[in-house]
């Protein structure tokens, strides 16, 4: 296979800096762009759209964690053993990582969210903006029981 080199476009910065599983709805993080990467200007237009989809790196997850099979979500024995591309965990093989968040603030070289479960220093590989005609229904969307139970306090603000 071709390998593909990606160079992050930024980085994220956050008071999350150790592991965290669940509550991640009120955390806020600020994503600076690198010079290098991106011109003045790159982040304009931003401010008329409500929510992003974030693509960073879990950079953090060592190479020997790696899941190519299958495994229970979590590790939780009572949810059923399924391929590592049925879930969104972050041992998967390329460690990419996407979430929708919600923009606070677009600067000139700077992008605050909130809701982006990504820990301090991860490095971002994408911005998009969310047009409601790339999210689907949501009464269309099937998945697993389990999958309910697993993201149950994922975005919940922190108790």
């Amino acid at each position: 296979m071709t390998q593909i080199v990606l160079t992050p476009i930024g980085r994220v910065r956050s008071d999350v800096a150790a592991s965290k599983e669940d509550y991640w709805g009120n955390i806020v993080s600020t994503i600076e762009v690198e010079n290098e990467q991106l011109e003045s200007g790159a982040l304009r237009g931003l401010e008329e759209f409500s929510h992003v989809e974030v693509l960073f790196h879990l950079s953090g997850v060592p190479e020997s964690s790696i899941e190519r099979g299958s495994r229970h979500p979590r590790n939780n024995p009572n949810w059923p053993k399924v391929g590592i591309l049925a879930q969104r965990a972050k041992s998967r093989p390329n460690r990419i990582a996407a979430t929708i968040c919600q923009i606070i603030e677009v600067g000139q070289k700077s992008l605050t969210v909130r809701g982006l479960d990504a820990f301090d220093g991860s490095p971002v590989l994408d911005i998009k903006p969310i047009f409601s005609e790339f999210v689907p229904d949501k009464t269309q969307i099937k998945q697993p029981q389990w999958s309910h139970e697993m993201m149950e306090h994922y975005f919940q603000s922190d108790i």
